[in-house]
């Protein structure tokens, strides 16, 4: 018993000595469903950035000779309603849908964080004013809010983005508040003003950097409702615009042929599908790997 004890020593010793980022990194790696999420997140940016050199076909070029064409050895997923390579626009719409996923979400922490932390470390009139305005954004459903916040800004990628953004900003309000205050009041935090620091560097340099664990896995998560979101606005013919290539506005296009051509519905589906689930891996993943009470 007690060589397997002092066996042990080692080993702790060298987890206790290992960096935060990388412990968090082993901790990741050893869940499969964040692998997974990771590689197939991985493999949809690598075909939207390579997409000009791995498909051969216009997203955007029309054949009335190839309108509605099932699957085939040149067409792999079929053609639309126009004639169009349904491959093609399903990794060019990949484009349209991470980058409004990643740039709404930067939107909200770019906002949204400030904000909370603000909030959470001032207190008083601040924090009661700032929580009373998310209070009220919040009251509104998220998807609800965007789609009234895109129709008023016009129908473009950008302003759906900007829309998403907005929208999703309550949600790293409040998070970042509780999360501030819970922080402030550490021993760490004490020593820091008890040693002269001023208030808004004991909140960038203390405070902050104990608080992003939180803040990552709900982008992560967020990435995905973002997404999810951008196809709905382009659904409704309020985000990407014809006939650049997006998700949501192949889905409409598609739901006028569910008996006769299913294949337009089910790729763009199976895509949406893919990375939204992806992702949500990813961010279950991230909670666990970043949490100090996991060993």
């Amino acid at each position: 018993m007690t060589d397997a004890v002092l066996s042990s020593v080692p080993k702790i010793i060298s987890d206790e000595l290992e960096s935060p980022t990388r412990r968090a990194l082993r901790r990741l790696f050893k869940r499969k469903g964040a692998v997974v999420g990771l590689v197939v997140i991985a493999l949809f940016v690598l075909l939207s950035l390579f997409a000009p050199l791995l498909i051969p076909y216009d997203p955007i070029a029309t054949s009335w000779s190839l309108v509605r064409k099932p699957p085939t050895l040149q067409h792999w997923f079929g053609t639309d309603d126009l004639g169009r390579d349904i491959l093609a626009r399903v990794v060019y719409g990949a484009r349209a849908s991470l980058m409004a996923g990643a740039i709404s979400v930067g939107i909200a922490l770019g906002i949204g964080v400030p904000l909370g932390l603000l909030s959470g470390y001032r207190g008083g009139f601040i924090d009661a004013l700032i929580s009373r305005i998310t209070d009220a954004m919040l009251a509104c459903p998220f998807l609800i809010l965007a789609i009234a916040l895109a129709a008023f800004l016009g129908p473009s990628l950008g302003n759906a983005m900007i829309a998403i953004g907005i929208s999703a900003t309550p949600i790293f309000v409040r998070l970042t508040r509780g999360q501030v205050m819970s922080v402030k009041v550490e021993d760490y935090v004490e020593a820091a003003r008890a040693m002269g620091n001023p208030r808004w560097r004991i909140a960038l340099f203390h405070i902050l950097p104990n608080i992003m664990p939180a803040l990552l896995v709900q982008a992560t998560l967020s990435i995905a409702a973002a997404i999810i979101a951008e196809a709905a606005l382009s659904f409704l013919g309020l985000g990407q615009q014809p006939p650049s290539p997006s998700w949501g506005s192949m889905l409409n296009a598609a739901q006028r042929f569910l008996t006769n051509a299913p294949w337009m519905a089910i790729w763009p589906g199976l895509a949406i599908f893919l990375v939204v689930l992806s992702f949500n891996l990813v961010g279950d993943g991230l909670r666990d790997a970043l949490d100090p009470r996991e060993r």
